[in-house]
C-alpha cells in the first residue's frame, strides 16, 4: 500500500486572492521565504476578473510532446483552448518551468523535515476551495525514484552529462 495525497479543488469556492501562488513561491524560494516569484508556484490561478471565474490549477508530470489536440472549452460565454487548464509543463508554453534553469515544476506537497500537517496553499486558502486529502492506494512507492531520474533527464538534456555528473562529485565533495 502507498499513501496518496491530494489537493482537492472547489472552483466555486476560489475568490481568486492567489495567496496559494504567493506561498507556494515564497516556500519555493532560495533560500526559503526570501522571495516571491509567481513563476516558481507549483499552483497557478487562472482568472477573468470581470465574469469573475477563478481556476486553481496544480503543476502536474511534464511531458516532452506536445499535445495533438487544440479543444476549446466555453464557460460563461468565454472561450478557453484546453491548454488553459493543462497542468503538464511541455515545450509549448513556460507554464510551470522553473524561470532561471527551464526546469519543469512539479507539485510536491511542501514535503520537508519535518513534514508540514498538510501542503501551505491549503493553510493559507481562507475560502477552502483547496483542501487536502490523504489515503490508501494498492500499488508501490516507487515514484519518489521516479521524479528524480525525470529531473536528472533533464538536466543531462540541458547540460550533458559530464556536466551533470561533474556538478553532482563536487557538490558531495562540498557537503564532506
Amino acid at each position: 500500500m502507498k499513501k496518496v495525497k491530494l489537493i482537492k479543488i472547489d472552483v466555486d469556492k476560489c475568490n481568486g486572492c492567489r495567496a496559494c501562488e504567493v506561498v507556494c513561491s515564497a516556500f519555493h524560494a532560495a533560500p526559503k521565504y526570501s522571495s516571491t516569484n509567481p513563476e516558481r508556484s507549483r499552483i497557478r490561478v487562472l482568472f477573468d476578473p470581470l465574469r469573475d471565474i477563478y481556476v486553481p490549477v496544480l503543476a502536474g508530470e511534464y511531458t516532452e510532446a506536445e499535445c495533438n489536440g487544440r479543444d476549446l472549452y466555453t464557460i460563461d460565454g468565454k472561450v478557453y483552448d484546453e491548454c488553459a487548464f493543462c497542468r503538464a509543463s511541455c515545450p509549448s508554453r513556460k507554464l510551470f518551468k522553473d524561470p532561471d534553469s527551464g526546469l519543469p515544476l512539479k507539485r510536491d506537497m511542501c514535503e520537508e523535515e519535518p513534514p508540514l500537517p498538510e501542503p501551505l496553499c491549503v493553510q493559507w486558502c481562507l475560502s477552502d476551495a483547496l483542501t487536502y486529502e490523504e489515503r490508501e492506494e494498492e500499488g508501490e512507492e516507487g515514484d519518489k525514484k521516479r521524479e528524480m531520474e525525470i529531473g536528472l533527464e533533464s538536466l543531462i538534456k540541458k547540460h550533458g552529462a559530464k556536466t551533470v555528473m561533474d556538478t553532482v562529485a563536487r557538490l558531495s565533495k562540498d557537503k564532506h
